[in-house]
């Protein structure tokens, strides 16, 4: 059976061909299960999972193709497929709740001859030489739906499958831009159904990731995926910390009482939005007539995206009349009165100048490409990851190419591609190292891994890179001796490896400029401070390979002294409850190497804890139960929910294996979920059903 990552290449392969013959009606339509089959999977991934393997160019361009082979083969359209319905699935986590008008797609366009042709089937289908359209931004954020009764904001839902939705009316509650109450029936509407968009602004995304990186946890790719994800949090208090912001741009139903006076036109409708007290983009709508203004307004709009405090990816296009639009109708898909234009990728073209090989704690070599400094997205990028030489050899890069460089998700640059057709003969293939470029180490590459190593632990830049792991929060948790001041005390000599953080020349130091008698003294409490860590912190902070925080609580636990571990092996240490071939390898390859016993030793006579202090187990309402959590937490932090496990006797695995009992699922969840998924005995949870079943447990 395909392992998941084996069954995305296949569908990415497979996308990839159907694209390519796109325009050979014959092929598809022999294929056409295939292209469904592709289709719903990058569906999935985008709708469900929220983690898209594709451009939205390249999902259109498969749509299209569809759309195309079941027009030309009315007979092969089937009820199931793609086209012949709103969206994709949606997820449990809510009540669902059906919306009262469909909230269909937009169809795409990423180019004036694409607004033109949309421009042409809009005047045939009016009858009109010319059409006045109401131009508005679009916005990346997280769809909503919001229905007000009686001028109550009554209930609020997700987009959903388009048809039904996940209701979050109280997450939406906390939003401040949408109003408790709205004075509609001024214009006699008894009940209206309006969509809208749920956003973090540039300002908020930012601090929001510094409080993520203060708690040590990975930053989110995007403003749109922290608006997205705080919509699912079931804690509402919690998204009202979050400072979201909802744009409403669209009345999707009105029911009136007695006499009205009916909406004539979209900007009509966004002017009676904001007087209502939403945030409507009347201030950034233009309303424009014929289809050359448009495009005239979208490529200079395109420019000033950067200067708005919000993202945008693009631009909507509607039909101004209200008439014209119910004229006009729609698909099973999208309306036929509105189109979105897509802008460009955040991406720039520069020159690789040179590589640089980058020394890890465990040894790996990175190569990182230093381009001429570009701005991509309000950032100045200078440097990017080329991850591993096989990366290098598949996008063909070489020193003095001129590369495509994309901020993925607006954040990390990547190399998009080289191109080799603007070579002038003078580039140069990036050689990659044979020894390693610190310490001229010959370098080995282990079969089953994609990256070279410096087996030499003796490497400056290992020994460093080690000392900045050793320190971190959690680790030994050294306040103060951060990634810069350990380089500069490793180049003055002062730390030579672990054990000579607990030497440091104090006298010394305080004579150094930056470094005040309070510094220094906290820096001194610090490091005694660490000396009382557990052992299992200890472990963790050696930094041995494969070697987490749960698997070190179980090795402090399995040993009486640190250096029990010495005297084992392999198969010895395989009988340590959770530990496997893989990790037995490790932990013998480094317990084996008398510098590291040697250092141990030291840190020992330094005055740091290598006795286990055995806990006794607790006799909760957990007891014999086992946990382990896998993806990003929203919540809680790992430690935190790991505590409350621990507290009430649960124990904390590893890895997935028929001796778990609950996977406790977070975002963006890999391998273990799937393999969980195998073994029918294990409960998986989301982090809320966790987060109920600790509550039932106190």
């Amino acid at each position: 059976m395909a392992t998941p990552q084996e069954k995305a290449n296949g569908f990415l392969e497979k996308g990839k061909e159907l694209i390519e013959r796109s325009g050979d009606l014959a092929f598809l339509s022999t294929h056409i299960e295939g292209l469904r089959e592709v289709i719903r999977f990058h569906e999935n991934r985008y709708y469900v999972m929220n983690d898209p393997l594709v451009s939205d160019l390249e999902f259109d361009q498969l749509y299209k193709a569809l759309e195309k082979v079941e027009a030309a083969h009315p007979e092969l359209i089937r009820a199931d497929s793609p086209t012949q319905r709103v969206g994709p699935g949606i997820t449990k986590q809510f009540t669902t709740v059906q919306h009262l008008v469909p909230m269909l797609s937009l169809e795409n366009s990423y180019n004036a001859a694409d607004l033109m042709d949309w421009d042409r089937k809009a005047r045939e289908l009016s009858g009109l030489d010319q059409l006045e359209y109401c131009v508005e931004p679009k916005f990346d954020g997280a769809s909503i739906s919001l229905i007000y009764e009686n001028d109550q904001f009554t209930r609020g839902a997700t987009r959903g499958d388009g048809i039904a939705g996940e209701e979050i009316t109280l997450n939406l509650k906390q939003i401040k831009s949408i109003p408790l109450t709205a004075p509609f029936s001024k214009y006699g509407i008894q009940q209206i159904e309006i969509r809208g968009e749920v956003l973090m602004n540039k300002d908020n995304f930012r601090k929001y990731n510094e409080q993520l990186a203060e708690q040590n946890l990975p930053p989110l790719a995007n403003p749109r995926n922290a608006a997205s994800g705080s919509l699912r949090i079931k804690d509402a208090s919690i998204v009202g910390k979050r400072n979201l912001e909802a744009f409403l741009y669209h009345i999707a139903y009105i029911h009136y009482e007695g006499e009205h006076q009916p909406i004539r036109s979209h900007g009509e409708s966004l002017e009676l939005l904001w007087e209502m007290g939403f945030r409507s983009p009347v201030k950034e709508k233009k309303v424009l007539k014929g289809i050359d203004a448009v495009i005239a307004f979208c490529q200079s709009f395109e420019e000033q995206r950067d200067e708005l405090p919000y993202e945008i990816d693009g631009l909507v296009i509607k039909v101004n009349e209200m008439l014209l639009q119910d004229k006009l109708g729609m698909t099973t898909h999208h309306p036929r009165w509105a189109i979105a234009f897509k802008f460009k990728a955040r991406q720039s073209t520069s020159k690789l100048m040179q590589v640089e090989f980058q020394v890890g704690r465990t040894g790996s070599i990175t190569p990182v490409a230093k381009i001429q400094p570009v701005h991509i997205g309000g950032v100045m990028v200078s440097s990017i990851s080329l991850h591993n030489q096989e990366f290098i050899r598949e996008k063909n890069i070489m020193i003095g190419d001129t590369v495509l460089v994309e901020r993925a998700g607006d954040v990390i640059p990547y190399i998009v591609k080289s191109f080799p057709e603007l070579r002038t003969g003078n580039e140069s293939p990036v050689t990659f190292p044979v020894v390693c470029p610190v310490c001229q180490t010959a370098l080995i590459k282990p079969e089953e891994e994609a990256v070279w190593r410096c087996p030499n632990e003796n490497c400056d830049a290992q020994v460093v890179e080690r000392m900045i792991h050793f320190t971190s929060k959690d680790a030994m948790d050294i306040r103060g001796l951060g990634d810069a001041n350990i380089r500069k005390f490793h180049e003055l000599g002062w730390l030579k490896d672990i054990p000579s953080i607990y030497h440091l020349p104090f006298d010394q130091l305080r004579t150094m400029d930056g470094f005040g008698a309070k510094s220094v003294a906290n820096l001194s409490e610090a490091i005694e401070k660490s000396k009382t860590q557990p052992l299992y912190r200890l472990i963790n902070a050696l930094g041995i390979r494969y070697v987490g925080e749960t698997t070190a609580k179980t090795l402090a636990q399995a040993v009486s002294h640190l250096l029990d571990l010495s005297k084992m092996d392999k198969e010895s240490l395989q009988q340590i409850e959770d530990v496997g071939v893989k990790v037995a390898d490790s932990l013998h390859q480094y317990f084996s190497n008398p510098q590291n016993v040697e250092m141990l030793q030291r840190l020992e006579a330094a005055g740091l804890q290598l006795q286990s202090i055995k806990q006794e187990p607790i006799d909760g309402s957990l007891s014999g139960k086992t946990f382990l959590f896998t993806g990003t937490l929203t919540q809680l932090k790992r430690a935190q929910a790991e505590g409350m496990v621990e507290s009430q006797g649960g124990k904390i695995l590893s890895g997935v294996s028929s001796k778990l009992d609950y996977l406790i699922v977070g975002e963006d969840a890999g391998s273990k979920l799937e393999k969980a998924k195998k073994i029918a005995s294990i409960q998986i949870l989301d982090e809320n059903a966790f987060i109920a079943l600790m509550g039932t447990k106190e």
